[in-house]
């Protein structure tokens, strides 16, 4: 990623469905401009998911995920279908591609899409190829409730009157997210506590203490750093006390005593839970952490897929605070990257990162996953928070 690329996890996510030889990799091509996408005639050419991030006029910064065929066939081809399914998940707006008369698979997908709240925009691919599309695009509308676009990845027809679709059925305010948003105003002073341990990588910062950063500059923010070792001498050199500490969630115990009775107090994690997640609903879940035993299995959820490091908080430093509380025997999976059960109930609670290489509608996903069958789900941020008894006393 270069310094000037918007993070995959803030853009657009745009997922082309359909079945096989469908148009799905053409269509993309044609909306970059570019030849992304492997074409040919031969059907099942795309076997997993192709996330490739653009920026489009009028959408801005974006990720176009070419799925593999929903009517793939065989054993390989079943663990494509769930590869498709599991894209569906992190798609923001669906394009769902239809092709000769009989659309029963496209409609059978048509539900999940409404499952997972994702805005679907019916696409009648191939036009120049084919007779009668008037008709077709009739018995599209009839079948979905919805108006198809017809498009021509080879003449480029109707690509545009795709586009507009697409940006009108971005989320509200899609764009508009902000990380630390409701929290500062104007003017206000943001004190960084940043520790630079065994995890911080040589020589840069963590994606989201530089989001955090610009999202502070971009609201006129006086932004000030520090390591916890340096905490209380950057306290000490301020005329004012700072309007919010921001601190990484490890170092609560050691940040919060130092507080001036003035500043609020929130982290890293904390703010990507809101800004990612549902806050609410990880706040609710931290409480079942009360509730564990040393019997009791937790499964902690990383998004990054990094090399696990000595002290690595989501290997190391939470399940070793949980069992110093609860006891040895408890149990923690750790999972990483999009590996992530389909089967929750054998958990009694989910400890989920920050998420920042994650959309927030993936993120999202999970949370109602695990409250459909009843799991607790919460963040390291909220758990940490928890666990240090300052939960209540920490700003989201």
């Amino acid at each position: 990623m270069s310094l000037n690329n918007t993070p995959s996890g803030e853009r657009l996510h745009i997922g082309l469905f359909g079945r096989r030889n469908s148009g799905k990799s053409s269509l993309v091509n044609a909306l970059t401009r570019q030849q992304i996408a492997l074409v040919s005639d031969v059907a099942g050419t795309t076997t997993d998911p192709v996330s490739k991030t653009m920026e489009i006029h009028g959408i801005g910064p974006c990720v176009f995920i070419d799925t593999a065929g929903f009517d793939d066939e065989g054993t390989l081809g079943e663990m494509r279908v769930q590869k498709t399914r599991d894209a569906l998940r992190k798609t923001d707006v669906a394009l769902l591609l239809f092709g000769g008369e009989d659309h029963s698979a496209e409609l059978e997908w048509l539900p999940l899409f409404r499952q997972q709240q994702t805005p679907v925009i019916p696409v009648i691919s191939r036009a120049d190829e084919r007779e009668n599309v008037a008709a077709l695009a009739a018995q599209v509308q009839e079948e979905t409730g919805l108006p198809p676009v017809v498009v021509s990845a080879a003449t480029r027809a109707g690509i545009d009157t795709l586009v507009d679709r697409i940006i009108r059925a971005m989320p509200e305010g899609f764009a508009a997210a902000s990380i630390t948003g409701r929290l500062v105003q104007e003017g206000d002073t943001v004190l960084l506590v940043m520790p630079q341990d065994i995890q911080a990588p040589k020589g840069r910062l963590i994606l989201p203490q530089v989001q955090t950063i610009r999202d502070l500059l971009d609201h006129h923010c006086v932004v000030v750093s520090a390591t916890t070792a340096q905490l209380k001498q950057a306290l000490d050199t301020m005329k004012q006390p700072p309007a919010l500490i921001i601190t990484d969630s490890q170092a609560f115990a050691e940040v919060y005593p130092l507080k001036p009775e003035g500043s609020r107090l929130t982290s890293f994690s904390v703010l990507f839970a809101a800004h990612k997640g549902d806050i609410d609903a990880f706040v609710r879940g931290a409480a079942a952490i009360d509730r564990l035993t040393e019997r009791s299995r937790v499964l902690i959820a990383e998004a990054c897929t990094h090399a696990p490091l000595a002290e690595d908080i989501g290997r190391e430093k939470i399940p070793a605070l949980l069992r110093r509380r609860f006891g040895a025997g408890l149990e923690v999976t750790v999972v990483s990257g999009v590996d992530f059960p389909a089967d929750l109930s054998g958990y009694d609670l989910i400890i989920h990162c920050g998420a920042c290489m994650f959309n927030r509608r993936y993120v999202l996903a999970r949370i109602r996953q695990a409250q459909d069958q009843g799991v607790p789900i919460t963040n390291y941020g909220v758990a940490l928070a928890h666990l240090t008894g300052i939960l209540d006393k920490i700003v989201y």
